[in-house]
Order: C-alpha cells, then structure tokens, then sequence
C-alpha cells in the first residue's frame, strides 16, 4: 500500500507501486509504503531519493504481535529546544537498501532481535515469490533452513533469530490491530515532527513486540 501527503494533498492507494513513476511522487512531501515486498521497498525508497527535493520515506510493517518501522530523511534539519534555547541539528539518513547492506556481524551484541528475524522472512518471500505475509507454519522448515544459511554467510550465531520468534511471526502474518493502532500512532507522530522540522526524529528502525511491550529504536547505518 501507498500513502503520499504534502501539505496541500492526500492520496491513498494500492497496488503495484513500481506504476507510480518519479514525476507522480514529486508531488509529495512524504511517502509511506506498507505491506510490500523488499524488492518494493527498496524500489520506493529509491525514486524518492532521486527527486530534485527531499522527500520523506517510511516503509511500515505489521506481522502477527510485531511491527517494524523504517525511516529515511535523506539529508535532515531540524530544531529542537535544549534548556531554554533552540538547537539547530542535522542528520544523515541512509537509503533503505544501504541499512540492510551493514553486515550483520557489524551490529552490535543486544540489536533487536526482530531486526533480523524480519529480514529473513522478507528473503523467503522474496525468494518464493510470494508477496508480503504469503506465509504460514507450513513454510516453517523452510525459513529455518534459509536463516541457517543466512547466518552462517553473516557470521552470525543462529541464537540471534530465535526459532519461536520465526514460528510466531508466521504461525500468524496476518496484521494484529492493536499491534497496527500503536505502529501508526508512533508513524504519525514521526510524519509531524518530519513536516514541522521539530523534535528529535526517529533514525532508523523502530521494532514494537507486544510479546514483551517494548518498543525499540536502533540506528542501521553504514559506517
């Protein structure tokens, strides 16, 4: 799904979103994408940072009672007040497809545990063909098989992407409404503080599991 705002005009729309050409998203301040596949993604993410203007992108996903929340600001500035006065600050965002580039090994020891969790189920569909949450606990020994060889090509200990957490992910891909209500609670306050230029921004990854209640910001950004 695809949602577009600028200060002037807001569009709601779904379907393939490789039919939504440059010129079509340079009417837009912010560009928001939900439910799709890593190839979408990463194709989104991309025209946006072609624009001749920023354009602010977030990529969001539900699974069953866990939610995932990508931001990419491109080049950032904004204000914020520290004591009694106003701090300008700047920040660098990198593409969507350059965070997924770090090698998990470069991560450090307590990253989100769903960071790669969701990675690897977003590699078994795309490597199944199968569009986003097409998946389910008959696809379990698979995903399994394909994190085992995730990891051993990312060095990474396989006690890192839990297997319960894999099962619970897609025992039920379905989207959880609470789950979605806390996710776009915290999306529209980041698209505010985006438009305003107010506020420290989140950078960016946000991870939400209502399994513990904890929601998570971690900075996956090349070094």
């Amino acid at each position: 799904m695809f949602c577009g705002c600028s200060f002037l005009l807001f569009v709601l729309a779904s379907g393939d979103l490789s039919s939504f050409d440059v010129e079509f998203l340079s009417k837009f301040d912010v560009v928001v994408v939900s439910c799709c596949t890593l190839s979408a993604k990463k194709l989104a993410n991309g025209k946006c940072r072609k624009l001749s203007k920023r354009v602010a992108f977030y990529a969001v996903d539900c699974r069953d009672s866990c939610g995932e929340i990508f931001v990419d600001l491109q080049d950032y500035k904004y204000s914020k007040k520290k004591q009694d006065e106003t701090v300008e600050c700047d920040l660098k965002y990198p593409s969507f497809e350059d965070a997924l580039s770090v090698p998990w090994r470069a991560l450090h020891r307590r990253m989100s545990k769903l960071y790669y969790a969701m990675r690897v189920i977003e590699k078994f569909e795309e490597a199944e063909g199968r569009s986003t949450g097409e998946v389910s606990i008959a696809d379990f020994s698979g995903l399994l098989k394909l994190k085992k060889e995730i990891c051993t090509a990312q060095s990474l200990n396989e006690s890192q992407v839990p297997d319960s957490l894999l099962k619970r992910l897609v025992t039920n891909a379905t989207e959880f409404p609470p789950v979605c209500a806390i996710i776009g609670g915290i999306l529209g306050q980041e698209v505010i503080k985006a438009i305003s230029g107010k506020g420290d921004p989140l950078k960016n990854f946000f991870f939400f599991d209502a399994f513990d209640g904890k929601g998570i910001i971690e900075d996956i950004s090349p070094k």
